[in-house]
């Protein structure tokens, strides 16, 4: 079927890759939404606006995590129901998926809106920079519904195995975002809020264009207001995903923003400081989160089938495949991580900062890897609870006290080495949950005793 991949049948290894590499360029133009906006900001208007752009972005995560994990968990449900072959259950999980996420995205948007300057107290952002982040923060919460139904298209794409039709439509957005940036600030010399008026354009003009393409071209994907139907089976279905899905993701988003609190106690160069180096962070952790979602849409797909020996074969071609990635990616952030920094801003403080950052946390990102691609694994089995709990105790028996305690001897190399600690908790967690094996009766796609087979035979 043209516009979808199979992921049931053939090689595991080259599906993998052939999966994960338009996801991983996707990504890439993606991320570039951030690292754009960081370049220009800190080079053309200054630290202090690096530092309210920054601080903004766990706000938003927080406000749009539990989204994000009901749109996991409807994405794994048009990946088992793709791989079951039902058809008809796709197209209601389609349907159900933007019924859902619009509804919410309005009622979050107007949360985001009303409470923006709250928020930016309850951080205790510095004064100085508080106006700046409230604007930004404002502007892009207003434009969420956009960036919502942009995921949300993505992720039933890669249900159906097709990570190339999003490529396009990241590109020109991304590319729409830095032409923009460079007119209406580098070349205008307008202020901070014209940086999310870009992003916000952008991610507009990338949202209708793939639903105008959609309809038009792809085989499964119709979408038409007065024919959507909202299929409450469906929804409760995808709420055993979501929601823990959801939860882990308000976590991360929780946990962020209290790092976040604690690096702003070291003041603004901190807090540009943390930007950089997050920024720079996200890119060194999306090779490992890019395979463990092509991963967790293998599973998905092979669960629906049935084929569990696919998914330990899968398993291990992953594991190899971040292994390579992780190490190369740990080399260059540590032998030129003041060369990185200082690409941002040329502050000497807040290169040393951020240096330091990257020079602790570098030599961990294989931990990150390997703790990622056992946690898709339980997700796509249709686990959500699991990684959940990974991530509740990583975090916070973790990160953030582990962070916070240093923090008062160390300064804020005691915050960094709050993360890797996580990590390696994390990582351990997840392994042990996976080598038990109780993931394997997960399916939310029912089989018959005689049809779920493994490596050893049948599986009753």
């Amino acid at each position: 079927m043209r516009g979808t991949r199979d992921l049931t049948v053939g090689n595991e290894r080259k599906l993998i890759i052939q999966f994960t590499v338009p996801m991983l360029i996707g990504s890439l133009f993606q991320q570039l939404y951030n690292v754009v906006d960081s370049l220009i900001v800190g080079n053309f208007i200054g630290k202090n606006a690096l530092a309210a752009v920054g601080v903004s972005f766990p706000i938003i995560f927080l406000l749009v995590s539990l989204l994000i994990g009901l749109t996991i968990g409807l994405s794994i449900l048009v990946s088992q129901y793709f791989g079951a072959k039902d058809i008809q259950k796709v197209k209601e999980a389609i349907d159900t998926i933007y019924i859902s996420l619009f509804i919410a995205s309005l009622f979050i948007t107007a949360m985001g809106l009303f409470f923006s300057r709250e928020l930016m107290q309850l951080l205790h952002v510095p004064q100085e920079i508080e106006n700046d982040s409230v604007l930004y923060f404002s502007i892009f919460t207003g434009g969420l519904v956009f960036l919502f139904g942009f995921n949300a298209t993505n992720a039933i794409l890669r249900g159906l195995g097709d990570t190339k039709t999003p490529l396009y439509f990241l590109i020109v957005s991304t590319v729409l975002n830095l032409i923009l940036d460079i007119i209406f600030v580098g070349l205008m010399g307008l202020g901070v809020e014209w940086v999310a008026i870009a992003t916000v354009f952008s991610q507009f003009v990338a949202f209708i264009a793939a639903i105008i393409y959609l309809n038009k071209r792809h085989p499964i994907i119709h979408l038409s207001l007065r024919k959507l139907k909202f299929n409450k089976t469906i929804f409760r279905q995808s709420l055993k995903m979501g929601i823990p899905s959801g939860l882990q993701q308000s976590f991360v988003a929780i946990g962020i923003l209290a790092l976040f609190r604690i690096v702003n106690e070291f003041g603004t160069d901190a807090m540009a400081a943390f930007t950089i180096a997050s920024r720079l962070d996200s890119f060194a952790a999306m090779p490992a989160m890019i395979l463990a979602s092509a991963l967790s849409n293998f599973v998905g797909q092979n669960m629906g089938a049935g084929k569990l020996d696919r998914i330990s074969r899968g398993y291990r071609e992953t594991i190899k495949i971040s292994i390579a990635i992780a190490v190369t990616v740990s080399v260059i952030l540590v032998v030129f991580r003041t060369h990185l920094i200082s690409v941002f801003n040329q502050d000497p403080k807040v290169i040393e900062i951020g240096s330091h950052y990257l020079l602790i946390v570098g030599f961990f990102y294989l931990i990150y890897s390997l703790m990622f691609v056992n946690q898709s694994v339980l997700r796509g089995a249709g686990d959500a609870i699991t990684p959940m709990f990974i991530t509740l105790v990583a975090l916070w028996v973790g990160r953030i006290p582990i962070s916070w305690l240093l923090s008062r001897t160390y300064g804020t190399d005691g915050i960094w080495w709050g993360i890797p600690i996580a990590w390696c908790i994390g990582f351990a967690l997840s392994l042990i949950f996976y080598l038990r094996g109780r993931w394997k009766k997960k399916s939310l796609v029912k089989h018959e005793p005689d049809v779920i087979v493994d490596g050893n035979g049948i599986v009753g």
